[in-house]
């Protein structure tokens, strides 16, 4: 039996944030692999100057490779239209009969999970990883999990620090601004982007 992390998001572009997010799950849950989740159209959000699928999976795909046990899905892309998190994990439990879920959400997801289309089947598939903004986070995560998502069956490991925030807009709109992008994004990933043009209505 494996435990494997489940990292959903628009990933444009999948940035360092999202990999020290992997990373301190995979040392603080003691997980065996991560499978990163490009969607094709965010439910809860419309994102501005959205890469194509294909692009931001590539992306995907380049930031992993230097990291062992990192995968990416494009289940939510194949699926096309919205895709629900209650959907995605039920396909992935499918194929993962013996395994356990850990879906990893930040602490402003975490306290909206009740409202989310089919929460008990999300509760049912997996469990909850939830990731503070910051260090004061940690008791209203627990009161909320205790008084609202535990009597609807979740199951929640809530982590006791923040990761790194590093903003998709910021990169986006700093691509031609070297110093500013270095540091937070992968360099192959950096390359990508500017090789094709990507982003470009953000500068101009």
């Amino acid at each position: 039996m494996s435990k494997i992390g489940i990292i959903g998001g628009t990933f444009n572009p999948i940035h360092n944030g999202h990999i020290l997010l992997a990373l301190y799950c995979k040392e603080q849950i003691g997980l065996d692999k991560i499978i990163f989740i490009p969607t094709y159209t965010p439910p809860h959000k419309i994102s501005d100057n959205l890469a194509s699928e294909a692009d931001r999976l590539n992306m995907c795909r380049i930031a992993v490779k230097k990291y062992s046990n990192f995968y990416v899905s494009d289940i939510e892309i194949k699926r096309k239209g919205k895709s629900y998190t209650y959907e995605t994990l039920s396909e992935l439990k499918a194929v993962y009969k013996s395994d356990t879920l850990y879906f990893v959400v930040g602490a402003d997801m975490f306290l909206t999970l009740d409202k989310w289309k089919n929460p008990d089947i999300i509760f049912k598939n997996a469990f909850i990883a939830a990731v503070p903004r910051n260090s004061s986070d940690f008791a209203q995560l627990s009161d909320y999990y205790k008084r609202v998502l535990k009597p609807l069956g979740a199951k929640a490991v809530i982590l006791d620090k923040p990761v790194l925030t590093v903003s998709s807009t910021f990169i986006r709109r700093n691509i031609d601004f070297d110093k500013n992008i270095e540091p937070l994004i992968d360099e192959d990933v950096y390359e990508y982007i500017k090789q094709n043009d990507l982003y470009k209505e953000c500068r101009e």
